[in-house]
């Protein structure tokens, strides 16, 4: 059957519990294959670009998470009302969430996702690392179940020697994890770790692992059907990260040759054949300096980073998701894979690099996004649009592919002198200074990258964010490109559409008056 063809799909209409940029990538690939999506939105994003783009939408509730993009029974009647019969969730919020899974079949309704078993198998990380050492695939060193007693954590963690890692037991996303370098700092570190994981994922349970360091975080990206096929996709080099969370990733790695990369997808699929996997996912791997790799996780979803992938392979992973769910085979088999050149991804995030990357909020009074040659951008943002501190601070990826590595760090270069962002702090500045780093230059990367290169930097970015607060010409310039192309567009209605005063409200022919006087200010 060809991709396009709906005849015999189980679904025609596609619920998107999510918001933000993925929504929007879901979207698009629900278009080209002439399935309908229905779009949900919060007190917060009534506005937002995937409520505009989306077939039909619907509000869920307040801004807070928790009331809204997590509050289950109201996301399963939306479905129900719109008469979705297939829930695709992005990732975060309940793209990980069994028992969301389970309500969804429960309710009749087609999870674009791996199936609850496979959720429960990987979604719960100690479980995780028992089914890796079961299926022969090398992990960290540390504890293989949860640990609720102080002491029984003190003891693991003089066995596996300091530092450690304390992490969330149904955490993923970098979220809930804590360095732990001597045991004094041990049980505060414990509080502070099972405090973050019931806030992020309504779970505190916590286990240990041996530090590795340094180390780079290596993923490789996999799916699978129902008719017993299993592919991988190469990998990712992830090891640009501040605080576990990824801010740059790309396609290939530049240290992974043939021997690695076939140990490594080998061991992800092992794995995944093991519990019956189903859609995409991603096997997420350490590499230590001695050139050995540990399995760390399974995120049972499609990622951030997944269009470095797509641009290396020519696969469209979001709509073999669909195919997946639709119980369709693969379009393509292990055979058709084949990495051609390389892809770097940049999160554009709402944070301040120069104040430790800490969330930002405002309003974008001016943007101006980059294009030409082997760019691509998945972005959320437009101007007017309020950032909200509730979500994920993700605004954007800046994603560029070259014919080698050389190239695609070229292009990046000039796609950051493009993008700019006014009314805003992002980490665009960060961003610009990775790409001129002698280290990131010569593939020498490591998870501890930022905390060694990035401080003594500060002060250069502190520089060019002052200069944001008094535009550039070419932040001026944006701007002022963005107010006139707003005017003539009300100009175009008060051509077409004349209004009389009283009964309708303030007359146009007025509000193009007070509009002029303000742009003779």
């Amino acid at each position: 059957m060809h991709a396009n063809s709906l005849d015999l799909w189980p679904f025609r209409k596609v619920l998107i519990v999510n918001r933000g940029e993925i929504a929007l990538r879901i979207i698009r690939a629900c278009r080209e294959l002439g399935l309908r999506s229905v779009a949900v939105y919060s007190d917060a994003d009534r506005d937002a670009l995937h409520v505009r783009m989306a077939d039909e939408a619907y509000h869920i509730g307040p801004a807070q998470a928790s009331q809204s993009y997590l509050h289950i029974p109201t996301l399963l009647e939306v479905a129900k009302q719109s008469g979705a019969q297939a829930v695709h969730p992005g990732y975060g919020f309940l793209a990980e969430n069994a028992e969301f899974v389970r309500a969804c079949q429960q309710a009749g309704l087609i999870f674009v996702g791996p199936p609850v078993e496979a959720q429960l198998a990987m979604g719960e990380k100690t479980a995780a690392r028992r089914t890796a050492q079961a299926a022969g695939v090398p992990i960290v060193p540390g504890a293989m179940a949860d640990v609720e007693d102080d002491q029984v954590a003190l003891e693991i963690a003089e066995g596996l020697g300091y530092p450690i890692l304390l992490k969330a037991a149904a955490g993923g996303g970098g979220k809930g994890i804590r360095l732990v370098r001597e045991a004094r700092d041990l049980s505060s570190s414990l509080r502070t770790a099972r405090s973050e994981a019931q806030s992020a994922f309504g779970d505190g349970r916590v286990y240990l692992e041996k530090a590795i360091t340094p180390a780079r975080h290596i993923e490789v990206q996999f799916i699978a059907d129902t008719h017993g096929n299993a592919v991988h996709l190469g990998e990712r080099e992830c090891s640009i990260q501040r605080r576990h969370q990824k801010l740059i990733e790309e396609c290939p790695s530049p240290i992974v040759d043939e021997e690695l990369r076939e140990r490594m997808t080998s061991a992800a699929l092992n794995l995944i054949r093991s519990i019956g996997y189903v859609n995409a996912g991603t096997a997420e791997f350490l590499v230590g300096p001695d050139g050995n790799f540990y399995f760390l996780e399974v995120n049972a979803r499609i990622q951030v980073e997944h269009p470095v992938t797509e641009w290396c392979t020519g696969v469209d992973l979001v709509q073999e998701q669909f195919r997946v769910a639709a119980g369709l085979p693969l379009s393509f088999t292990q055979e058709d894979i084949v990495l051609r050149g390389s892809a770097i991804e940049c999160r554009i995030s709402a944070e301040d690099p120069e104040n430790r990357f800490l969330p930002a909020t405002g309003t974008v009074s001016a943007l101006q996004e980059p294009g030409g040659p082997g760019v691509r951008v998945e972005s959320s943002l437009y101007a007017g649009l309020q950032v909200p501190l509730y979500y994920d601070p993700l605004l954007s990826k800046l994603v560029v592919w070259g014919k080698d590595r050389e190239q695609a760090i070229a292009r990046m270069r000039r796609a950051l002198a493009e993008y700019q962002v006014v009314g805003v702090r992002t980490t665009l500045p960060f961003a610009r200074w990775l790409m001129e780093q002698p280290r990131f230059l010569a593939g020498d990367m490591s998870t501890d990258f930022i905390a060694q290169e990035w401080d003594g930097h500060k002060a250069q970015i502190s520089a060019e964010q002052d200069a944001q607060e008094e535009p550039s010409l070419e932040q001026v310039a944006a701007l002022a490109a963005s107010l006139l192309m707003d005017a003539a567009i009300k100009e175009k209605q008060l051509r077409t559409q004349p209004q009389e005063d009283g009964a309708g409200g303030q007359s146009r022919w007025r509000e193009r008056g007070w509009r002029e006087a303000v742009w003779r200010v």
